[in-house]
């Protein structure tokens, strides 16, 4: 620009006719540069591959395919890059994207919040021909994806999660030390059962069969009466009882998992990923009771996640509380 405003300046001054046909010349490679790049990313479009679970701040492993739906003409030298809501925080180079062609490239994608998300935007870049200026174009995908709260370990979490595992490890502990019955051998169990005994007097082998304790379940409530002060604690807990209710889950451990409106057995009713979804989605809910305790879970393991822990326990929860300014080891420590 700078060239072109002297080169100008000293045509119009000196009337000199080379200088005027150096001025068109520049003008015209300007002007063709421009009309070039805006062609370059005409016909362009993107498609994103997402896996089908997605965690909020956890890196997922993404593709992205860019099309170019131009008959005769490829782009050059474009530069991809997302929105923040897009989850794309690195750019992205095509060097040439042909003709009807798309190119496939492997991303990771990162989002920052829980929740649902319809669109993301794209931005292509270019400065091909010359360089002169970057030309850009919006690009939005529209496609609905659910956004699973933080499954990302944290240290409170992770000590919340030992200290229920230690818990139901210590209700088990010794089971099976009961005898139950004498009964036939069955393929492919283990030798050490067998009755020699019984077995010497019937002929056949016989194993001797001990009952086993029920294992302890774990009842998660999450209390949604929460003040506007300690909606950033709500985020807190909400990803506090993701991380508790998928790992548990994931080893075997029986969970209620309940709120002021629902109230799930897992794995029976719901499976994990149902309790995920709910809790990408799930936001306060002022003024509402917390759910009252049911007499059949004396014997469970309760866990609850409260900003008001005076008005649960007056519900009948009595477990271990976590709520604003109380650590995972504390609650522990405490109860």
């Amino acid at each position: 620009t700078l060239a072109i405003a002297l080169v100008a300046l000293a045509a119009f001054l000196s009337a000199n006719n080379l200088l005027f046909l150096i001025l068109a010349a520049m003008l015209a490679a300007f002007l063709l540069s421009g009309f070039v790049s805006r062609m370059g990313l005409a016909g362009l479009e993107i498609d994103v591959s997402l896996p089908e679970h997605i965690s909020a701040r956890q890196p997922v492993r993404a593709s992205v395919r860019v099309r170019n739906d131009k008959l005769w003409m490829p782009s050059f030298s474009v530069l991809l890059t997302g929105a923040p809501e897009s989850g794309l925080s690195t750019e992205h180079y095509f060097p040439v994207i042909p003709a009807s062609a798309s190119l496939e490239e492997p991303v990771s994608l990162q989002f920052a919040r829980r929740g649902k998300q319809a669109e993301r935007t794209f931005q292509f870049a270019t400065r091909f021909p010359f360089g002169f200026a970057e030309r850009r174009e919006l690009v939005t995908t529209r496609h609905e994806i659910l956004i699973y709260p933080c499954l990302d370990p944290q240290p409170e979490f992770d000590a919340l999660l030992s200290w229920v595992q230690g818990e139901i490890g210590s209700q088990v502990r010794g089971a099976g030390g009961d005898f139950y019955r004498i009964r036939p051998y069955e393929l492919s169990e283990s030798a050490r059962h067998v009755d020699w005994k019984a077995t010497a007097h019937t002929g056949d082998l016989q194993i001797r069969e001990f009952s086993r304790e029920r294992d302890r379940d774990v009842t998660l409530f999450l209390d949604l009466d929460v003040p506007h002060q300690h909606l950033a604690w709500f985020e807190h807990a909400v990803d506090c009882a993701a991380f508790l209710s998928f790992h548990l889950a994931r080893r075997g451990t029986v969970i209620r998992f309940c709120t002021q409106d629902v109230d799930w057995q897992v794995p029976q009713e719901k499976d994990p990923y149902e309790v995920l979804a709910y809790l990408a989605l799930v936001e306060p809910l002022h003024g509402r009771k917390a759910r009252p305790v049911d007499p059949s879970d004396d014997d469970s393991l309760q866990v609850i996640l409260t900003a008001d822990p005076a008005r649960t326990s007056k519900a009948g929860w009595t477990g271990r509380t976590l709520g604003p300014g109380t650590s995972a080891t504390t609650a522990a420590q405490n109860n």
